[in-house]
């Protein structure tokens, strides 16, 4: 049953706002009138942002739901659907407590789509830009296994989990990226407006000036004359590598790159190692079958490299080859995750043994970019400093030179 988002006045002349389910516009005015509403607009909930002749900027939707949004509402869902309540009525609980409207509408669309017989899965695929595809994929795994409210806590946590260490890591580099701003504006500044002042003084002293001082004059000229140039050429390419960076193959290409390349290689391959082992961990424990549970884990990995030699090795299990074995092909997990992988076939404990090895795997991770964020701080003082210094040094070595021919 389609969703309409209205505006209605109740008897004392407030206005309210909301989402209601109704066949038709004129059945959902009927259904605000006998709720002693006075509808003032009713239009479909999917279109409320996107009317005729609107303009609608990439990455300026106003009903896109926050990664702390879809935490809490895959929370609320996991406890209801935990306590016996049905999916399509935990989605309506949820859409009536949620004060986003975001929120309240998505959850009405997704509850329509399951009342119009479609499952869970099906439903959530209509929305991919607010659930992602490891979410979409796991709650396909867990209707197919019937161990869905099992999957559910586990999406919980794995979202509120990823959107606290991204908060984490955003306040951690917040400081050092607001110092490297600031610096780089003063130094534009003085490049503008304080060098040429300088640069005057020298010349009509007839100075000889070093090396250094002549390259902070070229730099400063060159700021001057095509400052705003080289900006506008800089923000068009970083555009135009975004909009490279969406094709397919060139993002998998981009993704191979860090899944192979030092410095980036270990980091890549540990954070989604983590995740995929995480995921599988969770699915196998909950009765998911592997196989199943391969392609909802390979769907939570980041990079897409690794994402698709995780679908491989799905493809490889339902060959009939060992986990093992297919996981040793991809070549893309540590070792040490093979290992493990390895014990648990044998031992028949193969859920035990990815949940040892995804906490291993997540505190090293966690040791790592603790290092790596603690080493950004000290290293953007560094060169701010140095060139804070070099250009510091550029102007003084002039006057010193020239305080030496006055003094002779």
């Amino acid at each position: 049953m389609p969703a309409y988002a209205y505006r209605a006045a109740d008897r004392a002349g407030r206005n309210k706002r909301g989402i209601i389910e109704a066949s038709s516009p004129a059945a959902a005015r009927a259904a605000l009138r006998q709720q002693a509403l006075l509808p003032l607009s009713v239009e479909a909930a999917a279109d409320r942002n996107a009317k005729p002749g609107s303009i609608q900027l990439p990455g300026f939707n106003r009903n896109r739901v926050s990664a702390r949004a879809l935490a809490t509402a895959t929370r609320q869902i996991a406890t209801l659907v935990g306590s016996d309540i049905p999916v399509e009525e935990a989605l309506r609980l949820v859409a009536a407590q949620s004060e986003q409207p975001a929120v309240n509408t998505l959850m009405v669309d997704v509850r329509s789509a399951i009342l119009d017989g479609r499952s869970f899965a099906a439903a959530l695929s209509q929305h991919p830009k607010a659930f992602p595809e490891f979410y979409r994929a796991s709650v396909a795994a867990g209707e197919a296994s019937g161990r869905l409210p099992d999957v559910l806590n586990h999406l919980a946590e794995f979202v509120e989990n990823r959107q606290a260490n991204g908060q984490k890591l955003q306040l951690a580099l917040l400081y050092p990226a607001l110092l490297a701003l600031v610096s780089v504006g003063m130094m534009v500044l003085l490049m503008v407006y304080v060098v040429p002042d300088i640069v005057k003084v020298f010349v009509s002293r007839g100075a000889d000036l070093p090396l250094l001082t002549r390259a902070l004059i070229a730099i400063s000229w060159f700021i001057q004359q095509f400052g705003l140039y080289f900006l506008l050429a800089l923000a068009l390419g970083i555009f135009g590598f975004l909009r490279w960076g969406r094709v397919p193959a060139n993002k998998l290409r981009v993704h191979r790159f860090f899944s192979e390349h030092r410095p980036f290689r270990r980091f890549s391959r540990q954070l989604n190692a983590a995740r995929f082992a995480g995921s599988l961990a969770t699915l196998v424990g909950s009765a998911v079958p592997l196989v199943e549970a391969l392609h909802a884990a390979a769907a939570v990995t980041p990079n897409h490299w690794v994402r698709a030699k995780a679908f491989g090795v799905a493809t490889r299990v339902r060959e009939g080859i060992s986990l093992r074995a297919a996981m040793q092909e991809a070549q893309v997990f540590p070792s040490m995750l093979v290992a493990i992988v390895a014990s648990g076939e044998s031992s028949g404990r193969l859920a035990p043994a990815l949940g040892r090895a995804s906490d291993e795997l997540e505190r090293e991770l966690d040791a790592l970019v603790s290092t790596l964020v603690s080493l950004v701080e000290p290293l953007v003082l560094l060169v701010m400093g140095g060139l804070v210094l070099m250009m510091v040094l550029a102007i003084l070595l002039p006057i010193i030179n020239l305080n030496n021919l006055v003094g002779m």
